[in-house]
C-alpha cells in the first residue's frame, strides 16, 4: 500500500482552512449559547469578554515567548522595569470601545430576530470597511465593488423588508443586525490602523478590556442582573466566552494570517450559513422563499464586493 505525502505548505494550508471553518462555526454557535443564557444580552456580553480577557492575555504571553523578536506594542523604554511594566496600549482600549457597540448590538439582534438574519446582516461589515476606507482614508474602490455593495444591500432590503413592521421586535432585531455591521466594520477599520504594531492576541486582549470598560457600567446602569441562576446558565456564558469569543476569534485570526485573502473571505461566509442551519434545527426559524432569495443575494453581493475591494 502506498501513501501520498503532502508538501509542508499544503498541510499548513489544509490545517489553516480547517481552523477557519471551525472558527466560523464557533462564532455561529454564539447565538445558540446566547439564546440559552439566563442573563439579558448586554450582561451576557459582559461575561463574554470578561471571561475571555485572562485567556487572551495568557495566549499573548505564550506568543511573546514563542516569538521573542516580535514586539507586543510600540517601541518604548528598555530595561528591567519596562519589561515588568509594559505600557498600556490606549489605542487598543479605544478600539475596544468601538467593539463594545458591535457586541451589544449583535447580542440584542440575535435575541430579537432569527439567527440567520442577525448573522447575515452582520456579515455586511466588509462593505462598511471599504466605504470607511474610501471616506476617511482616501482609498479608492473599483466599480465591481460598487456593484457587489448594491447587490448586498438589495439583498438586505429584501431580507428586512419581507416583514416590514417597524413596531415588531423582528424588525428591531433586523435593524440592529444592520447596525452591527456598521460597528463591526468600524472596528475592523480601527484594528487595521493599529494592527502592525501589535500581536493578534495583544489586540484581542486589550480591545476586550476596552469593551468591558464600556459594557459593564451600561449593564449596571440598566439594572440588568449579572448573576446566573443555575450552573447551566453559567456554563452557557463560559461557552460563549471560550468557544465563540476566544475559539472563534482566535482560530479565524490564526487562519487569516496563513491563507490567501480571497479564499478566507469566501470561506468566512459559512458562518451565516451555519447560523441559518442551527436556527432552523434548534429554534424552528425557517427562511421563507423571499428571505432565502434575499440571503443568497447578500452572499453573492459580499463575495463580489470582496473580490473587487
Amino acid at each position: 500500500m502506498t501513501t501520498i505525502a503532502l508538501p509542508a505548505a499544503s498541510k499548513s494550508n489544509f490545517f489553516s482552512f480547517v481552523a477557519l471553518l471551525l472558527g466560523a462555526a464557533a462564532l455561529a454557535l454564539g447565538g445558540v449559547f446566547l439564546r440559552h443564557s439566563e442573563l439579558p444580552p448586554t450582561a451576557s456580553a459582559v461575561y463574554r469578554v470578561a471571561l475571555a480577557i485572562p485567556i487572551f492575555f495568557l495566549l499573548d504571553m505564550l506568543a511573546a515567548r514563542a516569538e521573542p523578536t516580535r514586539l507586543a506594542g510600540p517601541t518604548g523604554p528598555t530595561g528591567p522595569v519596562a519589561e515588568r511594566m509594559p505600557a498600556i496600549p490606549i489605542k487598543l482600549i479605544l478600539v475596544g470601545f468601538i467593539f463594545s457597540g458591535n457586541l451589544a448590538l449583535y447580542h440584542w439582534s440575535m435575541t430579537l430576530t432569527t439567527l440567520a438574519n442577525s448573522n447575515l446582516l452582520a456579515n455586511l461589515a466588509p462593505i462598511f470597511v471599504v466605504l470607511g476606507s474610501n471616506l476617511f482614508l482616501g482609498k479608492k474602490f473599483k466599480s465591481g465593488f460598487l456593484l457587489g455593495m448594491l447587490c448586498a444591500l438589495a439583498g438586505a432590503f429584501i431580507l428586512i423588508g419581507h416583514r416590514l413592521d417597524f413596531g415588531s421586535s423582528y424588525m428591531t432585531g433586523n435593524l440592529l443586525g444592520l447596525l452591527t455591521a456598521v460597528f463591526y466594520g468600524s472596528y475592523l477599520l480601527a484594528v487595521s490602523l493599529v494592527r502592525s504594531n501589535y500581536r493578534t492576541m495583544t489586540v484581542m486582549a486589550w480591545s476586550s478590556v476596552g469593551t468591558l470598560i464600556v459594557l459593564l457600567p451600561i449593564t449596571l446602569l440598566r439594572g440588568e442582573s449579572l448573576v446566573p441562576h443555575t450552573i447551566h446558565g453559567m456554563l452557557m456564558l463560559l461557552a460563549l466566552a471560550v468557544v465563540s469569543h476566544v475559539g472563534g476569534q482566535g482560530l479565524i485570526a490564526y487562519a487569516l494570517a496563513k491563507l490567501p485573502a480571497a479564499l478566507s473571505s469566501i470561506t468566512l461566509l459559512i458562518q451565516p450559513v451555519i447560523a441559518t442551519v442551527l436556527g432552523a434545527y434548534l429554534f424552528h426559524e425557517y427562511l421563507s422563499a423571499t428571505e432565502f432569495a434575499g440571503a443568497v443575494i447578500i452572499l453573492v453581493g459580499i463575495v463580489t464586493a470582496r473580490r473587487f475591494s
